[in-house]
């Protein structure tokens, strides 16, 4: 063996003392780098449906509010609250997940 293969060997090898266990390191980082890639698409896709769904309501409970007057208000209201929740409730989804995506405990 070459002393370029020797070096390219050691620096392969965990630095643990011994020479003997493959560095699992680089399978770790590898695994961190797609579950992180796959955690930020999925919160990012959930954030965006999120987004539309609230801001679809709050436009239709607008329009509700706006149509009918005070007769409708609570109705056109509360359509505009129920979207605004389902969007906060995807968007701590989305922020779980990413973290998760990231290694973090996805609770704190």
């Amino acid at each position: 063996m070459n002393t370029q293969s020797t070096t390219n060997t050691k620096m392969n090898m965990k630095s643990t003392g011994t020479q003997s266990e493959p560095n699992s390191n680089a399978v770790a980082n590898t695994g961190k780098t797609v579950t992180s890639t796959l955690g930020n698409t999925a919160a990012g896709l959930a954030n965006t449906a999120g987004g539309v769904i609230g801001a679809a309501s709050r436009g239709l409970g607008e329009t509700v509010s706006s149509a009918t007057g005070n007769t409708g208000r609570p109705v056109g209201e509360g359509m505009a609250n129920l979207g605004t929740g389902v969007e906060d409730t995807v968007a701590q989804g989305a922020k779980g997940v990413k973290k998760a995506g990231e290694w973090k405990d996805p609770t704190k």
